[in-house]
């Protein structure tokens, strides 16, 4: 199956393939046809299964020949609970929007930054996509109308409940039409999900993907004992004497992801950081490059790393531990892939030490541990 049998705009299937997006995701095949017919949904599906998109491109696909809408009276709402959701929702409209034959304006607004930009923005919007707190804030200064919306998203449903927007998205609830598509997206089904089911969902086409089993077997996987202060000469020892090609680095920042690329650049190893607070058009130049093999090291955080799918990545570090057992095994799962052998090297500090442990139990291997002690870093 591919992405010009569902019967979006031939416009979008060219940009597809120009993109070289080929085979849509399971949830995009079954999400894409269901919202295109304009009926509700309900789709469970992890982080990182391409659900965005499967909602993205039919709604693109069903503004195409409308009316352009009156000013500030968004067609489509998106609601999400982070500005960083918000902002790659936003770049994901923009991305496959920008070259159809009826542009479709998108902005996203969020808090955490001056609002007269956003209102100003807001003029001609078809597109909405709003953190809860924002959105009311504009519309109480009449900054934008919800009476048109005729597709309601809920990205991230189950966080956003989690983290108490409930009482928000009720009053947003009351501004909208009765008559509306509904579409709601969630990692999880919880009871609190459940139960706001079934007070905005109508008849609705119910999709659950289940997570793929991350396949760790092929993955050599390496650990190093490394003090704080030796791991950037280790990270540059590692890549240097072993002559890494394609090398993805994991750090738990955007601060360290950038600190790292340039640290490695400025020891002539060519790397670029990518993250949420990079542009779109950097993002997408530098996935493009990391694909193709003409850039060596690619620094990231765990915000991004979902979206980075490299049949034949051959190295992951992680110069930083995740939090969680499950974020490591799927880390190091973007190697090892299509049958082929990867290799993963996590960086583990005295401090760190418990909790690697803690990840290998779960995980159920045990790393091969190499204490850096014994290396001579001078000069890396």
């Amino acid at each position: 199956m591919s992405f010009s049998s569902f019967g979006l705009s031939p416009a979008l299937v060219n940009i597809l393939t120009a993109q070289h997006y080929t085979q849509p995701y399971p949830i995009q095949k079954e999400a894409i046809p269901a919202i295109l017919q304009q009926k509700d949904l309900l789709g469970i599906a992890p982080t990182g299964s391409g659900k965005t998109a499967s909602y993205v491109l039919p709604i693109l696909t069903n503004l195409q020949g409308q009316v352009a809408p009156k000013n500030r009276h968004a067609r489509v709402l998106v609601l999400v609970p982070t500005r960083e959701l918000a902002v790659q929702v936003r770049d994901v409209f923009i991305q496959f929007g920008t070259e159809l034959p009826e542009r479709v304006k998108t902005i996203a607004v969020f808090g955490g930054v001056s609002i007269n930009p956003q209102m100003i923005g807001l003029q001609g919007v078809q597109v909405l996509v709003a953190t809860p707190g924002r959105l009311l804030e504009l519309v109480d200064s009449k900054a934008v109308h919800l009476s048109e919306i005729e597709t309601l998203v809920l990205d991230e449903a189950d966080k956003m409940l989690n983290l108490g927007f409930q009482e928000e998205m009720t009053r947003i609830f009351a501004l909208l039409p009765k008559k509306r598509q509904n579409l709601l997206f969630s990692a999880t089904l919880s009871d609190k999900l459940d139960s706001i089911n079934q007070i905005i969902l109508n008849n609705p086409v119910v999709i659950k993907i289940e997570p793929e089993k991350e396949n760790i077997d092929l993955i050599e996987q390496t650990g190093y004992f490394v003090p704080l202060e030796r791991k950037g000469p280790l990270l540059r020892y590692i890549i240097k004497k072993n002559n890494l090609q394609q090398v993805l680095v994991f750090t738990s920042s955007t601060f360290q992801a950038d600190n790292v690329a340039d640290k490695l650049c400025k020891n002539g190893i060519d790397a670029v950081s990518i993250h949420s607070k990079k542009s779109q058009g950097a993002r997408t130049e530098a996935l493009r490059e990391f694909k193709t093999g003409t850039l060596r090291v690619l620094v990231t955080t765990d915000l991004l790393a979902r979206g980075i799918d490299i049949e034949f990545l051959p190295h992951v570090i992680n110069y930083e531990l995740p939090r969680s057992p499950k974020d490591y095994v799927h880390r190091i799962g973007r190697t090892g892939r299509a049958e082929n052998p990867g290799e993963a090297i996590s960086f583990v500090t005295p401090e760190d030490q418990h909790h690697f442990r803690i990840i290998q139990k779960k995980m159920g291997k045990w790393v091969t541990m190499i204490d850096s002690a014994n290396l001579d870093l001078k000069g890396f």
